[in-house]
């Protein structure tokens, strides 16, 4: 089991079978909150499809993604993952999101910083990216502030509520990053 220590207030845990309940009830009681954005939302209905993504990604085959539950002062926070990442070409995208309560306490910028670091230095890899609903600003904030470069937009890159939506590219160079 991997852990990540942020810092006194956030750890980041590597995400097990045995979370799926926190999730749902946190995704189910947030609902609206994170439909907003976020495609599986509408199609998380019952604590089995939680579970069902976890053993989805949990599959030793597929080290694609590596996902990992955020907790702030021991509450379940959120979610955020290495995704589709590309061990050949060492590039990878960081995806995340958070439960309402924890917005504006800079978790989030937090942890994709830690998971920063750790993909330069521990994986050794070249390229991360951010993608972000074209209009969701408050999570476009979160590569800016850590020296994404906007690269432009992924045309209807993601469907969502029956209609397909615009995603910004941010990403960032090892060589560009400021440790």
């Amino acid at each position: 089991m991997e852990h990540i220590r942020v810092n006194d207030k956030i750890r980041l845990e590597e995400l097990k079978l045995s979370m799926a309940e926190i999730i749902y009830t946190c995704i189910d009681s947030d609902r609206e909150y994170l439909n907003e954005w976020l495609p599986f939302v509408e199609f998380t209905q019952k604590v089995s499809d939680t579970e069902a993504f976890i053993t989805s990604i949990s599959n030793k085959d597929k080290k694609k993604d590596k996902v990992y539950s955020i907790w702030y002062k021991e509450e379940f926070a959120g979610l955020i993952a290495f995704k589709d990442t590309d061990l050949v070409n060492k590039k990878t995208e960081i995806g995340y999101w958070l439960a309402q309560k924890m917005q504006g306490k800079g978790i989030a910028t937090l942890c994709v910083d830690k998971l920063i670091r750790y993909a330069f230095k521990n994986m050794k890899l070249n390229r991360i990216q951010i993608k972000v609903a074209e209009k969701n600003s408050k999570s476009a904030q979160i590569p800016l502030r850590l020296g994404f470069q906007h690269e432009g937009i992924e045309r209807e890159g993601e469907l969502h509520k029956k209609v397909y939506l615009n995603l910004d590219v941010y990403s960032l160079l090892k060589s560009e990053w400021v440790q």
